[in-house]
């Protein structure tokens, strides 16, 4: 049982949390954080003499209408019906678990002044695997993620859509079978459901669980490659990273010695002076790409523990102030920044293929040992091609666009969520593209023969010819490359990097 609520969240947290499927309960000083501002947000609404935005008023170019006290719950019910209005492709439930992990998270920080109810319906939301149905489509990145969010809340009142044991269900429907009420949102509490950056925390979260893995696998990948390719290790050398000392260059040469230590391969005589860029400026491009998602894990880190709903509640100085902690600004530029450096990871992976399959440092061409009657290794660096030319094309950004919204109330946006959703295909791609190359290089290294390379790459190739055999002639290669994908994907074994 994973507590949260209070606790401050890591990607590390969240992904280990996904992964071993685990059940989150509330903090104790989360349910008193709840309880105490929804107290005062109640005694304040009784005595308040000034309009509450979004309390005791209506939304965005709406906030000069007042609203009764009797209508103040309908507000919000109306507020989430009329919000959920997203289209487009669904959500994967991987990215709407995390969303509901991070509205709790939100909402517990004790400023929000929704009910413990509410917050507790959304934990078992996520204990029992009842996922709300959410469209891709509908965020503009400020405001909140307003449409998304409101599709994850549509199910605690009943209505909308979600996933239950593998079937797409009415959310009244299983409210029924589980003997559950819907909840009845007092003032405040639609709007704090909605106002926040959680859709693009989730993707965020997501795609950063990925690359951090990616960005190992493109240094191991690409250190087989370098031993297929008969590369020299000179430029991986510790004075050459220190005369220059960017932090990811220097990581990531250590790693490459490493990697490669013990390997006949890179230690025999080379014939070539130099090697093309795509392995002798590894250290730079894998170095700087590993920067950006440090860089990016830090922003995200701190927004999924901060409060980005609005107005804000602060109980003990006696304060409710509206302002514009949903605005996604500092997320659409790391989302931005991400897919630039998955990008360049891709392009640079898919070189390396290129070279190896180029007849080069005597290789055969396409890596067959009868080519023109076999085409061998051609066709699958076309399609990493293609997903490295897809992915330049989602590294426009999107945070640099703005469209008015709310009769110019809401005159700037982030875009946040149109960025994260473009990450999202980004590291997908990425996946594919350091496959294909893996493929590529494990085909070349069986050229080198009898010669080896390290023991760990050893070690990592043993497992990977568990899954994906030597191409003799040639075959339908879809399923060796999805076999190669879903090894990455399920990859543990990082004692090969100690």
């Amino acid at each position: 049982m994973y507590q949260c609520g209070t606790n401050h969240l890591t990607v590390a947290d969240l992904g280990k949390l996904i992964r071993e499927k685990s059940k989150i309960s509330l903090t104790e000083k989360a349910v008193e954080n709840i309880k105490k501002c929804r107290e005062y947000l109640d005694k304040k609404i009784a005595i308040a003499e000034k309009p509450i935005y979004g309390v005791t008023t209506g939304f965005g170019a709406l906030y000069d209408r007042n609203i009764s006290e009797t209508d103040l719950e309908k507000l919000q019910e109306n507020l989430v019906k009329s919000h959920a209005c997203g289209f487009g492709d669904e959500v994967p439930e991987e990215i709407v678990k995390l969303m509901l992990v991070l509205k709790i998270q939100s909402l517990s920080q004790g400023k929000s002044g929704v009910q413990t109810a509410t917050v507790e319906r959304l934990v078992n939301f996520y204990n029992l695997d009842i996922l709300p149905v959410i469209y891709q489509i509908g965020s503009l990145g400020a405001s909140g993620d307003l449409a998304p969010l409101a599709h994850l809340s549509l199910p605690l009142i009943g209505m909308g859509e979600v996933y239950f044991n593998g079937k797409k269900t009415a959310a009244e429907d299983i409210l029924k079978a589980l003997n559950w009420e819907p909840i009845t949102l007092k003032s405040k509490e639609g709007l704090a459901l909605l106002n926040g950056t959680q859709f693009m925390g989730a993707y965020g979260i997501w795609c950063l669980v990925h690359m951090e893995r990616l960005v190992k696998f493109a240094d191991i990948i690409g250190a087989l490659s370098l031993d297929a390719y008969d590369g020299r290790i000179e430029p991986f050398d510790e004075r050459i990273q220190l005369v220059r000392p960017h932090k990811g260059q220097i990581e990531t040469a250590a790693v490459f010695r490493q990697l490669l230590e013990g390997s006949e391969l890179i230690n025999r005589v080379k014939k070539h002076i130099q090697d093309p860029y795509s392995f002798r400026c590894i250290p730079q491009v894998h170095g700087a790409t590993k920067q950006a998602v440090y860089s990016t894990r830090d922003t995200f880190e701190t927004e999924i523990n901060s409060v980005t709903d609005n107005p804000i509640i602060f109980p003990d100085e006696d304060m409710i102030i509206s302002a514009g902690n949903f605005h996604g600004e500092f997320l659409a530029i790391a989302f931005d920044t991400l897919c630039i450096a998955g990008a360049e990871l891709g392009s640079i992976s898919e070189r390396r293929t290129y070279q190896l399959i180029s007849g080069k440092r005597e290789l055969p061409p396409f890596l067959v040992a009868e080519p023109g009657v076999n085409s061998g290794f051609m066709i699958p660096q076309y399609a990493a091609a293609a997903a490295v030319s897809q992915n330049k094309q989602l590294s426009t950004p999107a945070s640099v666009d703005t469209i008015d919204t709310s009769n110019g109330q809401e005159d700037h946006v982030s875009m946040g969520a149109n960025a994260g959703t473009k990450a999202y295909k980004v590291v997908e791609n990425l996946y594919s593209i350091l496959a294909t190359e893996l493929y590529t290089a494990a085909q070349a290294i069986e050229f080198r023969r009898p010669m080896k390379t390290s023991p760990r790459l050893e070690k990592f190739l043993a497992q990977y010819r568990e899954k994906v055999e030597y191409v003799q002639n040639d075959k339908f290669m879809y399923p060796d490359l999805q076999a190669s994908i879903d090894f990455l994907k399920g990859f543990e074994d990082w004692d090969i990097l100690q």
